[in-house]
Parts: C-alpha cells; structure tokens; sequence
C-alpha cells in the first residue's frame, strides 16, 4: 500500500519508497478497476486509464502531440505521468484519480493545430471529472487552451505544463503582441509550469556562445512560429548584452523544399555560429542538413546552436550525420543530472520503454505530481488552482523550487548537450537575472 499524500515533497515527488513501490504494483489497464468519472467527450483522447481498487472520483488528462516527430517524446511524458499516479496509488488524498491522455496534433502534419487545442479544452472545460491538465507541450496550443480553461466552469481549471517555454505565457517580452500575458487570463492565472521560460534558456544559450568563442552569429527562426520567434529574441538580446554580435536575423520557410540559397546567403556574413529557432518537425532536419552543406559541419569553424526544439533523438534520426556536433539546450536539466526521485523514475520509464529517455518525461511527471498536490489541497477547481501557486517543491523529481505568482518555476538551470548517437550533456548553466532579464526584452 503506497503512503497517503502528506505533501508533494514526502510522497508525490516519490522521493524515496514510492518510486520504489512502482515495481510492486503490478497492475495493468486491463486490470483496472471500473471507474465513475466521465471520459472527456473528445475523438483526441484515449481510453481512462485507472488501476485503483475502488471506482474514481477525478481525471487528470494530459495534452501533448501524439503525431508526427513528437510522438515518441510525447508518449514517454505520458508514461511518466501515469508512473506518478500509480506511484500515489492512484490517488490524491482521499480522492482517487484516475488518467487520461489526449492529442492536440493535426492527422495531417503531425504538428499542434489552434482549432484542435481549443476544441480540447472546450471538452476538458466542460468535463466535470476533470480536475487538471498536465500540457501543453507547445506554447501556441497553450495560448489556444489557458484562456478556455480559465472560464471553465467551477472557477477554472488548472494547468501545468512540463514543456512550454514561451515567455509570453507568463511575463511581458518584446515579443508579445496582443497584451500578453495578461489577456490571456479573462478571470485569474490559471496556468503555471516546471520549466525554466525562453528567457532563462537564451540567456543561457548566449553564455554558451561566448565561452565557445563565438563573436559573430546569424539567427534563423521558423517563420510561422511564434514561439520560435520569441527563443530567437531572447537570444539575440542575451547575446547583445554578452558583446556578441548579430550579423543577420531572419526565418525559414518551413514548407521549403532546399535551404542551400539560404545558407549561401548566411555564408556572406562570415558568421562563427549559426542559432536555429524552432522544432524538428518544422522542417529542421534539412535546415541542419544545408548548413552543413554549405558552411561544414558543426564541429568546424561555424557552429550550430538551437534550443529545446531540436533537443530530441528525432533530430538526430532525421537529419544523420549533419546533426553531428550541433548544440542543443535545454530549459532544466538533463535526465542525468537530475535528483535521486528523478533518476529513479527515469530508471523505471527505461523499463518500460526499452530505450534513450527523452528530457522533458520527467518534466511531465513532475507537473503530474504538483497537480496531485494541488488536488489535495484544493476542495474544487478554483481551490486547486490556488494550491498550484502554493506550491513549494523540495527535493522533487525535477530538483527543488517552487511556483511564483507569474506560474513560473523559480528556479532556471538550463543545459546545454551536443549531437552524437544521442544528445548527451555537456554544461549545466545558471543565467544571473540580469542576463535574464536582457533576453526577456530581446
């Protein structure tokens, strides 16, 4: 029998026993018990899965693309989740939880789609059983959800996110338009995340650069992409701030079928490092692929830098041997360098799925366990998402922090690997809020 939560630092964030007891369960989805809650009414989510011994009362459901290059990284953080829960005993409390996973990816690119993020969180909002969301994955599908979820019903419904890392979710930036943050929350902040914002992983990215020696980069940004938009302003006011120079800043077209004219133009400004904003599914692979060709491989005189977009084994496994070399970052830290609980759930996810760990896993399964705390602590909607911002996490899966007011972490390690058969860590980094706050006004 898994202890009762007694708080996210003793039980949830399975620091200790609990992860322990993960291996003595035992129990299957086709074990599972029957269960009360009401399935979110959507074609994009999965069946409820729940190995309790009694029916459940609530449902956390995670939204994440299960299409496309995200799939396996997205499955694995839906594996994590589910550890968590089942480590709790499917339990929050004397509520038991029970989980239910959804896709916010397009059939027909793979990638996240506005129309089916918003009607996710119509669904989500309108399902009484459910208590929380574990997603975003992708900052605009964010955007698309927080407003819904902050009018749902019953005071709004939280959401903890173990991978967006758009500034404009949380804080004012040079990039936001519209009056972000504060237009996205018509009631109240409903929304808060385990990962360090865009604006710690630029600054950090810029301390990189200049201890690698590069005085002279060119940024490359996926056009379509606002998130994408907004890494590669934080790094160029980071870099700025660091004396590094900003010899070009433009975007890719993500539907383009060569880059090499691209690059050929890149090559005029005789740059030391090329930074690449954006994701692997936005065509990235051949972007990494004619640089290569045309400015030579990333271990040679131009390096290639990116942050967490192209940080997957996806990256690697599409574009070869270009990929070789290049620099990704990370918001957080690496599975590697996490605390005892994150190493011993990142130790059960690889019995699970045979395999490399993708990073932002025990991410979602830290936001899975500050959800199952705030659920303890709050008696309905609103009251859980006000335990979110009480949250104060010690010795977590992620490390030690708590949520601020502006539902950031308050903590903001950024790592940086390089690209061999998988991206493996090479610096851990701890941007001073000065840096931060040079990246955070681009």
């Amino acid at each position: 029998m898994l202890p009762a939560l007694s708080g996210l630092a003793r039980s949830v964030v399975l620091a200790g026993a609990s992860l322990t007891a993960l291996a003595a369960l035992g129990l299957s989805a086709g074990q599972a018990a029957q269960s009360t809650v009401t399935p979110v009414a959507s074609a994009t989510c999965g069946p409820v899965q729940y190995e309790g011994a009694a029916q459940a009362q609530g449902l956390i459901v995670s939204d994440l693309p299960l299409r496309g290059a995200s799939s396996k990284r997205s499955q694995q953080m839906n594996d994590a989740i589910r550890l968590v829960i089942r480590a709790a005993g499917w339990r929050a409390g004397k509520r038991r939880i029970a989980f239910q996973a959804c896709d916010d990816s397009d059939p027909a690119t793979g990638l996240w789609s506005t129309a089916i993020c918003q009607a996710n969180a119509r669904a989500y909002a309108s399902d009484p059983s459910v208590l929380g969301v574990v997603g975003t994955y992708n900052s605009g599908c964010a955007k698309a959800l927080i407003p819904i979820l902050d009018l749902a019903p019953a005071g709004g419904l939280a959401m903890v996110s173990p991978g967006n890392t758009l500034v404009c979710l949380t804080e004012p930036s040079a990039e936001c338009s519209g009056g972000e943050p504060a237009s996205l929350y018509p009631r109240r902040r409903n929304y808060a995340r385990v990962v360090p914002n865009d604006a710690y992983q630029g600054a950090g990215l810029a301390m990189f650069a200049k201890q690698k020696g590069l005085r002279r980069v060119y940024v490359l940004y996926a056009g379509e992409d606002p998130t994408s938009l907004g890494q590669a302003k934080t790094f160029r006011g980071a870099a700025r701030k660091l004396g590094i120079k900003i010899v070009g800043f433009r975007a890719w077209d993500a539907k383009a079928s060569s880059y090499l004219e691209l690059m050929r133009q890149v090559a005029q400004t005789s740059p030391s490092g090329v930074l690449l904003a954006g994701l692997t599914e936005e065509n990235g692979a051949a972007v990494i692929k004619d640089k290569v060709a045309v400015l030579g491989p990333n271990q040679g005189k131009v390096k290639l830098l990116a942050p967490d977009g192209f940080a997957q084994q996806s990256t690697i496994d599409l574009a070869g041997p270009a990929a070789s070399g290049m620099f990704a970052s990370v918001p957080g830290r690496v599975r590697q360098n996490l605390p005892g609980p994150g190493r011993r759930l990142v130790a059960h996810l690889r019995k699970e799925v045979g395999g490399a760990i993708e990073l932002y896993a025990p991410y979602a399964g830290q936001a899975a366990a500050v959800l199952l705390d705030a659920i303890v602590r709050g008696a309905n909607r609103a009251g859980i998402i006000a335990a979110v911002f009480k949250t104060r996490i010690r010795d977590g899966i992620t490390g030690s922090f708590s949520i601020l007011k502006s539902g950031d972490p308050s903590v903001g390690p950024i790592t940086v690997s390089v690209a061999r058969k998988s991206f493996l860590p090479v610096r851990e980094l701890h941007p001073g809020q000065r840096l931060v706050s040079a990246a955070r006004h681009g």
